[in-house]
């Protein structure tokens, strides 16, 4: 069988009209037509053979058509669950590899971004090649140096532990007390490059309500374990195995068994209880409330037991040095009272086991295949993933990660293509329009209904969302600087990486990172500055509240999220849907709380505030009734309840900004094999990039901890709160994905 061609057109429509009737024409599915099968065990109806001239027949059309059908299950009923419908055949098919704790849309993309990368940095340098690509490979070549690392094997990490001060499971009855304090610790891990957040957490960062400087801030302790964990409890089960996992690292260090098992114990308790004093995070949603300034004279005054001033210089130094009326921001008070009064109180043997087996745990990853079996063992109790990635997924991953700036230079040079760019940007500018026709409360289109306007705000707020909606900035792709070699040497000037030590290197990194970060205190802001949004080798967007910024890193305007090779409504739908949401950020719960110059200042009528609030309670409550029948959990709705909201504004504002593209411009053509109209194709389009299938334990893990909702929510849960989704697919009133009850915020 053969199909005649017309530039890049394939005339399929033409030839099956010698075959069948008028009004049953079938298609074969796409993949068939392409290798010329004659096989019909997958076929489609299209109504008549006039609408063979509005189907797309170009390579990109049929690539897309091809994936789309693949990820598809059109047994299920679209008003019954559209989730299933779209990505049926993509939960049948997708088989989770050993090494990976899910599959979805963003890893599969993912996983080629790292195939690219690896291309680069695997290249032999060239003569003249700019200092941050050599120290890259030369990073990438310590991860991938096995011998060497097998060779130095647990060494590297005991004569850390030593110039620490000497974990005390370890040292046994050498360990002197007289030695320790925790706050010395603090400043030995500082000086090795080891984090100084294991009691109290220590940052610089942008002042909330000036964002024009920086302060110094304080917040609880970053946990070894997830609170959520923790604080079930020493029996909990995923705390249990945390608990073996690090007697097993102790014993592998050198730890007698009896000992270890002790002496951890206690060292976890203690942990316990700093999650136990800390704020969980449904009660940290409220910004306003973890702002809370004082002078260090202040802070020294109320929690008298630490010598503030000492502490922070001594963290600080050499990068700067703080006056004693210099201001703090505390994040919880309460957690740094309790924390004085726990520290008093333990001895400091079970201080000093707590924080080394922190400083032992951060390490194994860089050490041998022995002690990291170990780790993976306690892995799959976490998540499930039975197996680790290739060493070079792996090594990649950590050099991206650690030097993101000099490896997305090279995968912008080599890789990206320039058009997306000036798509994306349209792209941004249609759907912020779209959302601010929502805003306003009087319309001059008739693209969007009346009742899908913000009827619920007085006129003053309505004017300050406009504004910070008007003032929203966009970066896209990747700031021009990437490709100034100068800029990037003078960034990474100082950075000194040796390819044959991995764990040195690591940790050098991360010295070299707390230092920029550091000293930076004393710099002005700069919220459009090149090195904050110079991170473009990732799958991810991003929005900013305290720039009042939008950002999609050139890794994401690719595959299933962006193509120019097919058409608008695969676009917005996808990578228009994730614009939409990045937008949408800005006025969720906590995006809200932040003016249109990204401070944090209440801008909000009282009476508009408490509509804001009762409509964010609906999202809350709708999400929080959803449960993941494979593990019998539920949704929580209050951790996911920004990214919900910003899922359901992002896709309305999509949608309503593909329409209008289209009456600017013309009615697409339908992808072959896929009966359904352009609008249809947009929602479809939307769920395919919310695919996923996960491990049951990954899934307990991203419910337990995390912020986002499990793809099939990201799915369901918007397209039911459209009545235009329920239009489209005329969905009766009722039916799963048009209950009579329908959210939204905005």
């Amino acid at each position: 069988m053969s199909f005649k061609k017309c530039g890049n057109k394939i005339h399929i429509c033409s030839f099956l009209s010698r075959f069948y009737p008028v009004n049953t024409e079938m298609l074969p599915s796409t993949a068939e037509a392409l290798s010329g099968s004659e096989t019909s065990s997958s076929v489609h109806i299209i109504q008549k053979s006039s609408e063979c001239d509005n189907i797309c027949l170009t390579t990109g059309c049929v690539n897309t058509a091809s994936q789309v059908l693949k990820n598809m299950d059109r047994n299920v009923e679209p008003c019954d669950d559209f989730y299933k419908f779209t990505c049926g055949g993509f939960l049948d098919s997708t088989i989770i590899p050993d090494d990976k704790t899910s599959v979805n849309t963003f890893s599969i993309i993912a996983d080629d971004l790292l195939e690219q990368l690896r291309t680069s940095i695997e290249e032999e340098s060239p003569p003249n090649e700019p200092r941050p690509f050599r120290l890259a490979k030369d990073f990438y070549k310590a991860c991938m140096n096995k011998t060497a690392i097998e060779e130095r094997g647990l060494r590297p990490l005991l004569d850390n532990l030593r110039k620490l001060g000497g974990w005390p499971v370890l040292d046994a009855e050498r360990w002197n007390e007289g030695d320790f304090t925790w706050k010395d610790a603090v400043y030995r891990f500082r000086k090795l490059g080891y984090s100084v957040d294991y009691f109290i957490d220590f940052g610089v960062s942008v002042d909330l309500k000036n964002n024009s400087r920086r302060l110094i801030d304080l917040d609880q302790a970053a946990l070894g374990l997830s609170r959520e964990y923790l604080s079930k409890g020493f029996d909990e089960k995923i705390v249990q195995a945390y608990y073996k996992y690090m007697v097993d690292i102790a014993v592998i260090l050198g730890a007698n068994p009896d000992r270890a098992q002790k002496e951890l114990k206690e060292s976890l308790e203690f942990e316990i209880k700093l999650a136990n004093i800390s704020l969980p995070n449904e009660k940290r949603r409220n910004v306003t409330l973890l702002y809370n300034p004082m002078t260090v004279n202040e802070l020294s005054a109320a929690y008298p037991s630490i010598p503030w001033w000492e502490y922070f210089n001594t963290i600080l130094a050499p990068q700067a040095k703080l006056s004693r009326d210099e201001i703090v921001i505390v994040n919880v008070p309460s957690y740094v009272k309790s924390f004085e009064q726990l520290i008093s109180q333990t001895p400091k043997r079970i201080q000093a086991n707590y924080m080394f087996w922190r400083a032992a745990a951060a390490s194994v990853s860089y050490l041998t295949d022995d002690i990291r079996k170990r780790q993976l063992k306690y892995t799959l109790e976490l998540n499930g993933k039975t197996e680790r990635e290739p060493r070079w997924k792996e090594c990649v991953e950590i050099v991206s990660g650690s030097m993101a700036i000099s490896v997305g230079s090279m995968y912008v040079r080599k890789y990206f293509k320039e058009d997306a760019k000036k798509t994306a940007l349209e792209m941004v500018g249609d759907i912020r329009e779209e959302f601010t026709k929502i805003l306003k409360k009087v319309r001059k289109s008739n693209q969007i209904p009346a009742k899908s306007q913000v009827d619920w705000m007085d006129e003053k707020t309505r004017a300050n969302a406009l504004e910070k909606a008007a003032d929203m900035t966009s970066h896209i792709a990747y700031p021009d600087e990437l490709l100034d070699n100068k800029k990037l040497d003078e960034f990474y000037d100082g950075l000194e990486l040796n390819s044959a030590d991995y764990l040195g290197s690591i940790l050098n990194l991360t010295i070299f990172g707390t230092n920029f970060s550091f000293g930076r205190l004393r710099k002005p802001v700069n919220k459009t500055e090149w090195i904050t949004h110079g991170r473009p080798a990732i799958v991810n967007a991003f929005y900013s509240s305290i720039e009042n910024s939008i950002q999609f890193p050139a890794g994401i305007l690719q595959g299933t999220f962006f193509s120019n090779d097919r058409p608008r409504y695969m676009n917005y739908g996808a990578i228009g849907f994730v614009i939409g949401h990045e937008i949408t950020h800005g006025f969720d719960d906590q995006g809200r709380q932040f003016n249109k110059e990204g401070n944090l200042v209440d801008w909000w009528e009282p009476e508009t505030k408490e509509h804001y609030l009762k409509r964010a309670e609906c999202i809350i409550y709708q999400y929080g009734n959803y449960t993941v029948k494979d593990i019998g959990m539920n949704v929580n709705g209050i951790n996911t309840q920004g990214e919900n909201i910003a899922d359901n504004g992002g896709i309305k504002e999509a949608y309503y900004a593909y329409k209008e593209w289209v009456r600017r411009n013309k009615p697409e053509q339908t992808l072959p094999g896929l009966p359904y109209s352009p609008e249809q194709m947009f929602w479809i389009s939307a769920a395919n990039t919310w695919c996923s299938k996960y491990r049951p334990e990954a899934m307990k893990l991203r419910i337990t901890t995390g912020f986002h909702s499990p793809g099939e929510f990201r799915v369901r849960g918007p397209l039911s709160n459209m009545e235009e989704f329920s239009h489209d697919f005329n969905c009766p009133i009722g039916s799963k994905m048009n209950p009579k009850k329908k959210c939204a915020v905005w």
